[in-house]
């Protein structure tokens, strides 16, 4: 079942001599439960790309559609709740709270949506990404491989049923990085959830179901 799609999606930025395409005419679809890599060099659009799909960047032209609802229709509220609720975002930097703790830290969309945290899916969570045993730590106290499972948490305890992902390992080590993908990977699937990941990495690539390439703007591959 399709539950991402992008119709003639394009990014255009500046005018005149100044204008740069950053996104041309994007047609592309994601299945539930699919876990899709994007690849392309430094300044391709994989991540305006992803941005586009994630409502945090309306597009110049074109349509993204999640779950039938075409995004950029609703108003700046309404996509704000349909974003916290259904697209969990993780980061190249962790973008951690640093006086929080990582309790604090994964609850804190729940809490900013004015939801109850659910303990059980809460404690499942934390048990399946290791970090049980630092739930009162600060993020300084962690290494760089904690603090984005901190934030793979963080991304997920809405129980959102799209995860995006933009570089999540550029920070880390090799052995770091496959641990974080193969943490993002067995989450997606343990939760039932679609997950896109920006890389520039093909060894991280080629964890995912399908791996779509971006170049100037476009898919060309």
């Amino acid at each position: 079942m399709k539950v991402i799609e992008t119709k003639n999606l394009g990014k255009v930025y500046g005018k005149s001599e100044n204008k740069v395409v950053a996104l041309d005419n994007i047609n592309m679809n994601v299945e539930k439960g699919e876990f899709v890599a994007i690849i392309g060099a430094s300044g391709s659009g994989k991540s305006t790309l992803l941005h586009q799909i994630g409502g945090v960047d309306k597009p110049t032209s074109g349509q993204v559609i999640i779950d039938d609802t075409d995004i950029y229709k609703l108003n700046e509220s309404k996509l704000a709740i349909f974003r916290r609720r259904k697209i969990g975002f993780i980061f190249q930097s962790f973008n951690l709270i640093p006086v929080l703790s990582v309790e604090e830290n994964i609850k804190m969309p729940a809490l900013l949506d004015h939801r109850t945290v659910d303990e059980e899916y809460f404690n499942d969570l934390v048990k399946t990404l290791g970090l049980k045993e630092r739930l009162n730590h600060l993020p300084s106290e962690l290494s760089g491989g904690q603090q984005q499972r901190v934030a793979i948490a963080r991304a997920l305890i809405n129980k959102p049923s799209i995860v995006l992902a933009d570089e999540p390992t550029g920070n880390l080590d090799s052995e770091n990085s496959k641990e974080i993908i193969e943490m993002i990977k067995y989450s997606v699937k343990k939760y039932n959830q679609t997950a896109i990941v920006i890389t520039h990495d093909l060894n991280i690539a080629e964890n995912a179901d399908r791996i779509i390439k971006i170049k100037d703007g476009r898919i060309v591959e």
